[in-house]
């Protein structure tokens, strides 16, 4: 009984001893982390620093302009537009139609077409015009109805931001020959014009204004303008020969012309294209200063169709003493390029 009590007593003491070492044990290993730790934090070890110094510069944005020739494309300062228009109308009555009426048809054309080129401060323009259009009732003969060549060229260089110093030369005459017919159909008619009779060659210096792209007012101040009569027997039906002496083909006057332009879309499908030209000749009384209106409105109704009304008011003392004037209106095709 005693021995079993000491076994007991024995194998409990031995328990606690062996209890007491673990504990001792995991104190230790804690204590340890810790100090381990805390040495860590106190002998940390910095990075070293960069041996190259590295300069530290202000960031800079800037502009830069790549040569033209590494680029994929080519410049062009020219431009070119063409317009070509078509009209076409045309009437039929039957004999018997109460309402009266003449059987006529009537064809007209017009061709514009312009080419420019633009290089600061340098800019060069070509405008040509041409017209020409006829009619046929029933029982006469053709008649014109339009009827005009125009050839305008223009060099100019800039001097400031609107003013630019310009020289142009214009050529104006017809393709057809130009009668006067008697209202009662009396008399035959009466051959008034021609090609080159008159024509018109005007040799033009001066400034010229431009403050928006659809606006343009030239100021020749040094101008000169030749009129043709080549064809001698129109003097035997017009006495005033358009200024030009009965027997000679050539007249020159010395003058100061104005001529303004107004091109621009003026609605959606609407464009309106208006040219004055004024000629005041020196030496001259100013009853012959030379006034000419060229005007046209034309809307389109799709891309090809399109309605126009044109006209123009021409005061000119060489052949005739009062307003003269012009008017149509048409329904036709018109192309445009681009």
């Amino acid at each position: 009984m005693l021995k079993t009590g000491f076994k007991v007593v024995l194998t409990l003491c031995c328990s606690f001893a062996l209890s007491a070492s673990a504990q001792t044990t995991d104190t230790v290993k804690r204590d340890t982390v810790k100090i381990d730790t805390n040495l860590l934090n106190r002998y940390r070890i910095s990075p070293r620093p960069n041996a190259i110094p590295v300069p530290s510069k202000p960031l800079l944005i800037q502009q830069e302009l790549l040569p033209v020739t590494m680029l994929d494309y080519k410049v062009s300062y020219w431009r070119r537009y063409v317009t070509l228009g078509l009209n076409f109308n045309q009437a039929a009555f039957s004999n018997n139609y109460s309402a009266g009426g003449v059987t006529a048809i009537a064809l007209g054309t017009n061709l514009i077409y312009r080419i420019e080129y633009n290089k600061a401060p340098f800019s060069y323009s070509t405008d040509l015009n041409l017209l020409y259009g006829k009619s046929k009732n029933k029982g006469q003969g053709a008649r014109k109805t339009n009827d005009r060549i125009f050839l305008d060229n223009k060099v100019a260089t800039q001097m400031s931001k609107h003013w630019f110093f310009f020289g142009s030369l214009s050529f104006e005459s017809q393709f057809d020959k130009g009668f006067q017919y008697d209202a009662a159909g009396v008399n035959p008619p009466l051959l008034i014009s021609n090609f080159m009779s008159p024509g018109y060659l005007t040799e033009s210096v001066g400034f010229e204004y431009k403050a928006e792209k659809f606006f343009d007012l030239r100021l020749g101040t040094g101008t000169a303008r030749q009129t043709f009569v080549l064809d001698t027997t129109i003097y035997h039906n017009n006495p005033g020969n358009y200024g030009v002496t009965p027997g000679k083909t050539i007249r020159t006057d010395i003058a100061f012309q104005m001529v303004a332009i107004f091109d621009k879309d003026i609605a959606k499908n609407m464009h309106f294209n208006a040219r004055y030209d004024m000629f005041v000749p020196y030496g001259r009384a100013l009853a012959f200063v030379r006034h000419r209106l060229d005007a046209v409105l034309a809307a389109k109704v799709n891309r090809l169709i399109n309605v126009s009304i044109n006209g123009t008011l021409l005061f000119d003392k060489n052949t005739s003493d009062s307003v003269q004037g012009t008017e149509g209106l048409s329904l036709g095709i018109l192309y445009k390029f681009p």
